[in-house]
């Protein structure tokens, strides 16, 4: 047992690297100052990362945390420091990701007396953390330092934010930093597997003759790629993943049929309608996935595979389910299947892919779809793909294939504009020795540009693409298809020279107008590793994606490609 003195801050930064943290994110203030201290005064390896917004800290710490697979940290001040965080940490709830959010917070006794930049982040935060923590005893930070990280990283990950009180930081600790947890209400939400369950789910399975597999973000956090690809090639069946699935099958083995849902392959959609039994695992059947829920696989046996007991019948009630960790489940479930007799099944997918390819019109001006294939092309598929949200996260999904775990990271359940800069920054600075690619649009682009001074002062070489349409260009498509093109709220005008803000900022820009150069200036900014770089892309003002399911509509309503003029659509339903 390991007893010393110093203080809480001390302790603090002792634990942490006692966690295994390499690499922490955050913005400095007056309730943090020991913090910041003791990052000076404790001998250690972490790498201190000072963003320019706190938005910056939380989504830096999402990236590398998706990127690596490992638990982030974000350290912030109290008061507007904190609650500049909660978007990021919404972000992070909401795809299940592994966070560590350290916020500073007045003096205890100040607290709920309205002292300067006090903020109850512990009450504010609390429907989007999967934990929160109010440190109230200097003793205490060992032990609840490694509850945070457990509690982040176990079962279905998620943020855990620790608020700490300025004195508490600062207090005399004399504690044990090897203390033990005390969590005997946190229990996991599985144990072994249930043999019997995976025995009835294989039955199932056995009896169908047009499986399909869906694959979810679950998959990569379990880390059950291998076991995924087995079960697939045992089955000889199809599978299409989430969004955020992008890299848990590769997307060019030949029974891939990419991602689903809103505007997702139209192969992928139709073999959800078409199927007789369809497979999920580690996908909470979100709504951009399932149009009309009351009309999702309506002729398919369901069967529902997840670690978070809370998702099995939520959104769909499964004819067979099995709660438990995705690599542990699928080992068991591959002892129990074999092959099936899928040659029509494929023969059609096979056929649908050939007529319902992901296409674009080459003719006219620069193309989002242009830009991003060529990226695909010229760097192999071998890259970190970080997106911001709109139309470019769509068509980045859709012509940016993804063969490996972790290689392709977005905001999905947020859907978080500005993501895409600090978190590519993150993904960085977690695997250096990468390629990593931020596809931007320039409405998400602008809202934390700030963050490419640290991208320079750290000279981090990430290609930030800036697909520069002059509008919030979904918003605009919604508004063209269902609202008679009445646009309102969407035309960014007065948007700035990006090149020259990068260069503002000691990075190297492009300039990107003509399809003809496409080629050359992705090669060259694929070629500069000197430093960040910027390459301004001047597309069409106005494209849309598809395909496209209405939100609220069901699959077989789905929009291949653009109506024509004269055919008039309902409003949607559902959530834009």
């Amino acid at each position: 047992m390991e007893k010393m003195e110093m203080d809480g801050a001390q302790a603090l930064i002792r634990c942490l690297e006692a966690e295994g943290v390499e690499c922490m994110f955050g913005l400095s203030g007056g309730s943090v100052i020991p913090i910041f201290d003791a990052l000076i005064t404790v001998p250690n390896n972490i790498k201190f990362v000072l963003v320019r917004h706190e938005q910056g800290a939380t989504h830096m710490a999402d990236g590398y945390a998706r990127a690596t697979g490992k638990p982030a940290v974000a350290l912030v001040t109290s008061g507007p420091g904190a609650t500049n965080t909660i978007t990021g940490i919404m972000t992070a709830h909401m795809d299940s990701v592994p966070m560590i959010v350290l916020t500073g917070q007045s003096v205890s006794w100040m607290l709920g007396k309205d002292a300067f930049q006090e903020a109850d982040i512990f009450g504010i935060t609390m429907p989007v953390v999967k934990h929160s923590y109010l440190l109230k005893e200097t003793n205490d930070i060992p032990r609840i330092l490694h509850e945070a990280f457990h509690i982040a990283t176990t079962g279905r990950p998620g943020p855990v934010l620790i608020d700490i009180p300025k004195d508490v930081s600062a207090g005399t600790f004399t504690g044990d930093l090897c203390a033990e947890m005390d969590i005997p209400g946190y229990k996991l939400p599985h144990g072994e597997v249930d043999t019997g369950t995976v025995r009835e789910i294989a039955e199932a399975i056995n009896k169908s003759q047009r499986p399909l597999i869906l694959a979810g973000h679950g998959i990569m956090i379990s880390g059950a790629e291998a076991e995924l690809k087995q079960l697939a090639e045992t089955l000889n069946a199809p599978v299409t993943t989430t969004l955020l699935g992008k890299g848990a099958f590769p997307e060019t083995h030949e029974l891939s049929l990419s991602w689903l849902g809103m505007h997702g392959t139209a192969y992928a959609n139709k073999a959800i309608c078409a199927c007789d039994l369809l497979i999920n695992i580690g996908s909470r059947f979100d709504d951009r996935i399932l149009g009309d829920p009351k009309h999702f696989c309506e002729n398919a046996t369901v069967i529902h595979i997840d670690v978070d007991p809370a998702e099995i019948g939520k959104m769909i009630r499964p004819d067979h389910y099995c709660v438990g960790d995705a690599r542990e489940v699928l080992t068991e479930l591959n002892k129990h299947v074999a092959r099936l007799n899928t040659a029509e099944w494929l023969k059609t997918l096979d056929g649908w892919k050939k007529k319902y390819p992901l296409k674009f019109k080459r003719q006219g001006g620069l193309k989002m779809q242009h830009v991003i294939d060529e990226f695909y092309k010229l760097s192999e598929g071998k890259a970190v793909v970080v997106t911001d949200v709109g139309q470019h996260q769509m068509w980045a999904g859709q012509f940016y294939k993804t063969d490996h775990p972790n290689n392709f990271i977005s905001s999905g359940g947020a859907g978080t504009m500005g993501f895409g800069v600090p978190a590519s920054i993150g993904a960085q600075l977690g695997r250096p020795d990468d390629t990593v690619i931020a596809f931007c649009g320039d409405g998400g682009f602008q809202m934390t540009e700030c963050e490419l001074a640290t991208a320079a002062l750290h000279n981090l070489p990430v290609k930030f693409v800036v697909l520069n349409n002059h509008y919030l260009g979904m918003v605009r498509q919604w508004q063209t298809l269902f609202y008679g093109d009445r646009r309102s709220g969407v035309d960014l005008e007065g948007n700035p020279d990006f090149v020259k803000l990068a260069e503002s900022f000691g990075i190297k820009g492009f300039n990107l107008r003509r399809p003809g150069d496409v080629k050359r200036i992705v090669k060259a900014a694929l070629a500069y590793n000197d430093g960040p770089c910027l390459i301004n892309c001047e597309v069409e003002k106005v494209d849309n994606v598809f395909p496209m399911i209405p939100a609220g509509k069901r699959i077989e309503d789905m929009l291949i490609e653009e109506p024509k003029p004269d055919v008039k659509l309902e409003k949607p339903t559902g959530s834009t």
